[in-house]
């Protein structure tokens, strides 16, 4: 009978052993995955903090003739910044700036006066700059990320 508690014994201290190992191992782990919690929220955070700076192409001034509305021939005066979202954008159209130029001046010079001198009829003006610009200059060109139209100079006579 004194051999049997004498097992007992070992096999309890085994069992403690084996609880505490365990335990510990779990607590391991739980530091673990507390750990890179803290450390995603942190990464995101400073993800959000970096700033962008802004690409922007400007577009030298044009000169055009309105179409002829009741007040006979109008001239618009326009000088125009695209803001793209990212570099590859404004190097293809920095590159194609003759489409480019062409593309809008056949643009301006079909609206009349009437239209543009509105807030509505500039930002109906910018929305179709945009469409028009949209429309690939060469074969398998990746689409363009433009992402605003700014109106820098712009006066109707």
């Amino acid at each position: 009978m004194a051999e049997s508690s004498n097992g007992s014994k070992k096999l309890i201290w085994i069992m403690v052993f084996l609880v505490l190992l365990s335990s510990a191992g779990a607590a391991a782990a739980l530091y673990m995955v507390m750990g890179r919690d803290a450390d995603t929220d942190t990464s995101e955070a400073q993800q959000v903090t970096e700033r962008q700076a802004p690409i922007f192409l400007r577009i030298e001034p044009f000169t055009v003739n309105l179409a002829d509305d009741t007040h006979g021939s109008r001239l618009l005066y326009v000088g125009v910044t695209l803001r793209v979202g990212e570099e590859q954008s404004k190097e293809l159209l920095d590159e194609h700036m003759p489409q480019v130029r062409s593309r809008l001046l056949t643009l301006f010079s079909g609206k009349q006066a009437t239209e543009l001198t509105s807030p509505e009829g500039k930002q109906q003006l910018a929305n179709e700059v945009i469409d028009r610009l949209s429309v690939p200059m060469t074969e398998n060109q990746p689409p363009l990320d433009l992402r605003e139209v700014l109106f820098t100079e712009f006066i109707v006579q």
